[in-house]
């Protein structure tokens, strides 16, 4: 790949460029700030319940802290291919890896989260699997790569489509987002059909049928290599590594000093994992355990041990992407940067293997999963049987069903899949307490009138 060619400001909805005095990419982070798409995460579960008496991270908070972390990484590798490939470089290009390239990845990394439905990862997988239990009914109402979309619905794919597809009734483009801030978010840049979990970039998917053109446009503007063309298959951008990493870093940690708030884990087990890792990456631990002996507090220590490991995982990954910058760039690089380093550190390896013991298979975690996934899949099974229905089929229940709907995400004059996906649309956007609250009452478990 070439480092001129990698990025662009080039918009979606092909707006003409005005003139302000924040940079294209500047604006990108701006304009995400401003979605409703992204005030709707401060209400979307992160890992555990929401709310709480104690305040943890949710989708928002996560997305800003990806966001912070993300900048670093990005401008220390802006500085990086500036300092070492000056001669290659045109004088735009060096402009944007000097003062830009940590722009990009911050605004990917605080909207890499918008395409996520409420309750985690459980809403995901209801969504997806309410198309496979009810295959035997609808599955010929779609083509074979319109179908793989919706059994395998991903999150990643939906961000694509929340940010740059046309609503009904509004502007074209989305919020309208740059080629490169978009390509950046983009881990599994491949159809839905072309799935395999055993390839890291085709683990899942990237992009839904209805905005496959959009994304090959995205590919062209910001010259993604391609490996096939039917289905289509590209390999990763280079900037999408350090969203990765920088999403990575955070919930590896953030997720544990969460749970340590909340009395999941105890102090002395937080302490011991964050300092065996601290421990592994600095030369200087006398001063760590001098300052820790000073800080009285748990939850300080705790937040003092996160920011010293969260640093040294920045310091890793930064030096990671350096080593292997040819194979990026190659598109070769076939693992994560925190993968390879939990293989050649015992301290990381064993954070994952607490958390996923101790923290995601919680009592608390798997209510709220086993919640989010009944909600998820019953809002579903309330709009999708009506909308497939045509208009001279449907009866009173489902007229009344699809007035819920609000009016952007209702495609009449569109395919069953269009139609199917703007229901997709409406019930993944929704927070978690809207999700809940709108459940109870088609279901009669409240019964009066909000306004």
């Amino acid at each position: 790949m070439n480092l001129n060619q990698i990025f662009t400001n080039q918009r979606t909805g092909n707006n003409p460029q005005t003139k302000a005095s924040r940079t294209d990419f500047q604006r990108d982070f701006d304009r995400i700030i401003f979605s409703s798409a992204f005030r709707r995460l401060q209400n979307k579960t992160q890992v555990f319940p929401l709310p709480g008496s104690v305040f943890v991270h949710n989708r928002l908070t996560h997305s800003l802290e990806v966001s912070s972390v993300g900048r670093s990484l990005g401008s220390v590798i802006g500085e990086f291919i500036h300092d070492q490939f000056k001669n290659d470089l045109t004088e735009d290009s060096r402009n944007f890896y000097l003062h830009n390239l940590g722009n990009v990845i911050a605004a990917a990394c605080l909207c890499h989260d918008v395409g996520n439905p409420a309750f985690g990862h459980s809403g995901e997988d209801a969504i997806a699997s309410y198309f496979e239990r009810n295959e035997n009914e609808i599955k010929s109402k779609f083509n074979e790569k319109e179908w793989a979309d919706l059994v395998n619905f991903e999150g990643n794919a939906n961000a694509i489509r929340v940010l740059a597809q046309q609503q009904q009734g509004k502007d074209a483009g989305g919020i309208q987002l740059t080629f490169a801030t978009l390509a950046s978010i983009a881990k599994y840049p491949c159809e839905a059909i072309a799935r395999d979990k055993s390839i890291l970039h085709r683990k899942k998917f990237g992009f839904f049928q209805n905005e496959k053109d959009i994304f090959l446009e995205i590919a062209k503007g910001t010259n993604l290599i391609s490996e096939n063309e039917e289905p289509h298959i590209f390999k990763r951008h280079p900037f999408v590594w350090l969203v990765e990493a920088a999403d990575d870093i955070c919930y590896n940690i953030i997720d544990m000093e969460d749970a340590h708030r909340l009395g999941i884990v105890s102090t002395a087990d937080c302490e011991n994992l964050f300092f065996e890792l601290v421990k592994s990456e600095t030369d200087d631990i006398k001063r760590v355990k001098d300052k820790l002996v000073s800080i009285g507090n748990d939850n300080e220590k705790i937040s003092y041990l996160r920011a010293k490991v969260i640093n040294a995982l920045i310091n890793k990954s930064l030096e990671m992407y350096k080593q292997n910058f040819e194979t990026i760039m190659e598109g070769k690089l076939d693992k994560a940067f925190l993968d390879m380093y939990k293989s050649e550190n015992a301290a990381l390896k064993e954070i994952e293997k607490f958390s996923i013991a101790k923290i995601y298979n919680h009592k608390a975690v798997v209510e709220i999963e086993n919640a989010g996934y009944n909600v998820m899949y019953e809002l579903l099974d309330h709009f999708i049987p009506s909308i497939l229905k045509s208009k001279d089929t449907r009866k009173s229940y489902d007229k009344m069903a699809l007035k819920l709907l609000p009016q952007q995400f209702v495609y009449e004059d569109g395919t069953d899949y269009q139609k199917v996906l703007g229901v997709i649309d409406f019930v993944s956007g929704m927070t978690d307490n809207y999700a809940t609250d709108l459940y109870r009452k088609i279901k009669g478990i409240d019964i009066g009138m909000t306004v």
